[in-house]
C-alpha cells in the first residue's frame, strides 16, 4: 500500500518541542516499511493549496496524519484533517471537527461537563471575581499542547492579589484559569481496535525531591528541558502496587468515557490528577498525541508488550474503518 506520512513544517527557529514530530515521522516511517508498505514523507505548511496538489500529485492510498500545528500554532492543527476530507484519502486520527474542539481546552471541558465527566472547575480571565481567595489556580493557554507556555509560576494562590491583578494582561481569546488540583498525575494512553479504544497502560508522573513549596506541574521544562531540576526530577512509572488497581481501572474506564465524548479516532492520550480524597479529573484530552520514542505513549505499548507496528498497524486498520 502507498502510505504518505504528513508533518507539520518547521519553523525557522524550531526548537526541541517543535522538532520532536520528525522523531516521530522516523518512527512511523521505520514501521510502516517494515510492513511493507510504500511510504512517501511530505511537509505541509499554511499554502495549503500546494499541500492539496503534492498529496494529490503523489496519490497515496492512506494518510498518516503526524501534523501537529502549522506555524507553531496548535490552535489550527484541524487544518490537516480539513484538507484531506476534501481530497476523501482515507486518513489516521481523530477527525477535522472532533480535532478542532479536543485541540482547545475549553471546548474540550464543555464536552466533558455534558457527558457528566469529572474536570477542574475553571472560568475565562475577564471574571476574576469568581477567585476565591482560599483556593490554588493555574492559567493555561486554551490552544497550544498542554506544556506550552506553563511552568511553576502559572500557579497561584487566589489571595495572591498583585498575579491576579496581573491576569488583565493576558489575552481572553489564548488564556483561561482553571482550579489546581494537589494530588496524584497519571495519564493514559489508548489504542483503536475493532470493538472500541482498549487501554495500553496506565502511568503515573511522579515528582521526586520537589520542595514543599514547588508547584507539582508536567510543564515545559519537565518535558523539554534536559537540564532543568523539573525534568531530572519528573518520572515516568508504570509498575503499580495492587493497591492502586481500583483506581487504575476506574482511570481507563473514564479515559475510555473521555474518548466516545470527543469523538476520538486511532489512539489517545487522556490526562488525569488525583486529589488527596482520591477523586480523578481529567485535565487534557489529548487527540493524536505524540508517539515519539522518548514518549508516554511510546512507554505504554512497550509496558502493553505491543510492538510499535503493530500500534501503526492497529491506527492504519482503525483509518479505513472510520473512513467508512
Amino acid at each position: 500500500m502507498k502510505i504518505l506520512i504528513i508533518h507539520n513544517k518547521l519553523s525557522e527557529n524550531a526548537l526541541t518541542d517543535e522538532m520532536d514530530v520528525m522523531e516521530q515521522v522516523r518512527l512511523v516511517e521505520e514501521s510502516l516499511i517494515s510492513l511493507d508498505h510504500e511510504v512517501r514523507v511530505l511537509p505541509v505548511s499554511l499554502d495549503l493549496s500546494k499541500a492539496i496538489a503534492d498529496i494529490r500529485a503523489i496519490s497515496p492510498e492512506l494518510i498518516f496524519n503526524l501534523v501537529e500545528s502549522f506555524e507553531n500554532k496548535g490552535e489550527l492543527v484541524y487544518f490537516a484533517p480539513a484538507i484531506l476530507d476534501v481530497l476523501k484519502i482515507p486518513y489516521t486520527g481523530t477527525h477535522t471537527v472532533q480535532m478542532f474542539l479536543s485541540s482547545s481546552k475549553t471546548l474540550t471541558k464543555e464536552s466533558l461537563i455534558r457527558h457528566s465527566i469529572p474536570t477542574p472547575g475553571s472560568f475565562e480571565i475577564n471574571v476574576l471575581h469568581q477567585i476565591q481567595k482560599e483556593k490554588k489556580y493555574i492559567l493555561k493557554p486554551k490552544w497550544e499542547e498542554g506544556s506550552l507556555g506553563l511552568d511553576e509560576d502559572a500557579v497561584f494562590s487566589g489571595d495572591n492579589i498583585d498575579f491576579v491583578k496581573k491576569l488583565k494582561n493576558y489575552s481572553l481569546k489564548d488564556y483561561f484559569i482553571e482550579e489546581f488540583v494537589e494530588g496524584r498525575e497519571f495519564n493514559c494512553a489508548l489504542i483503536a481496535e475493532e470493538n472500541g479504544p482498549s487501554v495500553l497502560a496506565v502511568a503515573e508522573i511522579e515528582f521526586v525531591d520537589f520542595p514543599e513549596n514547588k508547584p507539582k506541574i508536567l510543564g515545559y521544562k519537565a518535558k523539554w528541558d534536559e537540564e532543568s531540576f523539573e525534568y531530572k526530577n519528573t518520572v515516568r512509572r508504570l509498575d503499580f502496587d495492587e493497591t492502586d488497581g481500583s483506581l487504575l481501572a476506574g482511570l481507563g474506564e473514564l479515559a475510555k468515557k473521555c474518548w466516545f465524548a470527543c469523538g476520538l479516532r486511532g489512539y489517545a492520550r487522556i490526562d488525569f490528577r488525583v486529589d488527596k480524597l482520591g477523586n480523578p479529573f481529567v485535565l487534557e484530552v489529548n487527540s493524536n498525541p505524540c508517539i515519539s520514542p522518548d514518549s508516554g505513549y511510546y512507554a505504554a505499548a512497550v509496558h502493553a508488550g505491543l510492538p510499535f507496528t503493530k500500534v501503526v498497524q492497529l491506527i492504519i486498520e482503525d483509518a479505513f474503518r472510520s473512513h467508512n
